[in-house]
């Protein structure tokens, strides 16, 4: 049997210097890769106790593997480190009726936003009073959905939302509500997903008195339970500082609710944004390390203010998905240029992974089902679709003998590439699997020409 040392996990060279090693047999401490990553016969990699070559073998390529214990853990860890906090996850991550089931036997809640997360999670059994719904631009008919299966908190964006949602509320039983603020910090590794700043389509700006005038409203509306405030930072955030701000400024804004309109509002969510590690080397954020700091500061501040400290909620996303899933593709081909470059192109892309093109994410890849420790040449691995940013991994040392058939897996894949796959091409959206103790099961089969021609009602 090889060790994942014969070819490891390889792409842009991790920051400082190389994480520990872990228990015999694993990954190395602070890797991207499943905790149940381990080496399997030659030179196979085994994620929940089944191969990913034999996977592939099995369902095909692109694939898409999840570690069910991996989503579990990282939920619990949330939820232990936060026991007195409502702690959701954020569908947008990734969302399917397994990943529904999962959640809610953890005992989290569900941030969706659109009517399709909502309608799947319903389908799925999912607790109502457990979901809350965002989302900048809600429909009409969303609304209407929400409030008819009587969801748990709708985020109020926009102040034509305000009558819209007052107007649905049953007599007797207002909807309760937390209201999307924008704190005015910038946070995350993108301009692109700083959501927490000014000039954003998002929320009600603290600063110039937005948010003050949307709460008012709402206090005006009797069909509306005004629960608290609501705020988002950004995406892939990696260190408590930003957290901290907005928990200042939040609580300034509770204490000028109540000094204004006579109300403590008793709850307070920062969203998610969770970092994860994508390379060796990166931060993530701790869970525990996480609620003691925000949990002191929210302490103190409500303390300093006179408020009775508010409930927290929490929607960690990419946080439990991400690190879950390995995406598999197949090599196509491999191509040398008189420049001395070597391209490995892939049977998926960006159709089932945007972030490198969107953002310029950096990703690690290594070989499955194939030993030997020989000789490695830089290497771009490249979608199949026709765009020149369709480039998935830069630079990666993969092996110098690399040829069309060979695997290559991408770690963690589970959040932010699902839910954001496209139809380019016309190539369809990959399949997914779960394993846990040995076993593998599909829960989302491939897309294929038929499901694009279904839609098709006239020519």
């Amino acid at each position: 049997m090889t060790t994942l040392s014969a070819h490891p996990p390889t792409g842009r060279p991790p920051a400082g210097p190389r994480p520990p090693a872990g228990p015999a047999g694993t990954l190395p401490l602070g890797s991207p890769w499943p905790a149940s990553a381990r080496p399997g016969p030659g030179g196979d990699l085994l994620i929940g106790g089944v191969g990913l070559a034999e996977a592939a073998d099995r369902f095909g390529t692109p694939l898409y593997v999840l570690d069910e214990a991996e989503v579990r853990s990282r939920a619990r860890a949330w939820r232990r480190a936060l026991p007195h906090a409502d702690v959701h996850y954020a569908a947008k991550a990734f969302l399917c009726s397994a990943m529904a089931d999962w959640i809610a036997e953890e005992g989290l809640g569900l941030d969706v936003c659109s009517a399709g997360e909502l309608r799947l999670a319903a389908a799925a059994g999912f607790p109502a009073q457990r979901i809350l719904l965002h989302g900048n631009a809600k429909s009409p008919e969303e609304l209407r959905l929400a409030r008819r299966l009587r969801v748990g908190r709708i985020v109020v964006d926009g102040l034509s939302e305000i009558p819209r949602i007052a107007a649905l509320a049953d007599a007797g039983t207002p909807q309760r509500v937390l209201l999307r603020v924008v704190p005015g910090i910038a946070a995350g590794h993108h301009s692109a997903v700083r959501t927490g700043t000014d000039g954003q389509k998002f929320g009600f700006r603290i600063a110039g008195g937005d948010a003050a005038e949307a709460v008012a409203r709402i206090l005006g509306q009797p069909g509306l339970d005004l629960a608290g405030l609501h705020c988002h930072l950004g995406s892939q955030i990696t260190d408590t500082a930003p957290y901290l701000a907005a928990v200042d400024r939040l609580v300034a804004l509770l204490a000028a609710v109540r000094d204004r309109h006579g109300r403590e509002l008793p709850e307070l969510d920062l969203g998610g944004g969770h970092g994860i590690r994508y390379l060796p080397g990166d931060g993530e954020l701790d869970p525990a390390r996480f609620a003691r700091a925000v949990g002191t500061r929210l302490a103190e501040r409500c303390a300093a203010h006179g408020l009775a400290v508010p409930r927290l909620i929490v929607e960690p996303g990419r946080a439990i998905a991400g690190p879950a899933g390995v995406a598999v593709y197949r090599v196509l081909s491999v191509k040398h240029t008189a420049d001395g470059r070597r391209f490995a192109a892939v049977d998926g892309g960006m159709s089932d992974n945007p972030r490198p093109a969107l953002y310029g994410s950096a990703y690690q890849v290594r070989p499955v089902g194939r030993s030997g420790t020989g000789p490695t040449a830089p290497t771009d691995v490249v979608g199949r679709h026709c765009e020149a940013g369709d480039v998935l991994v830069r630079g990666a040392a993969l092996p110098a003998d690399l040829r069309a058939g060979d695997l290559l897996a991408v770690p963690a894949a589970g959040a932010y590439q699902l839910s954001m796959a496209s139809g380019y091409n016309l190539v369809g959206r990959p399949a997914v699997a779960a394993v846990r103790d040995g076993r593998i099961r599909l829960l989302i089969r491939r897309e294929t020409v038929e499901d694009f021609r279904a839609r098709e009602v006239g020519r």
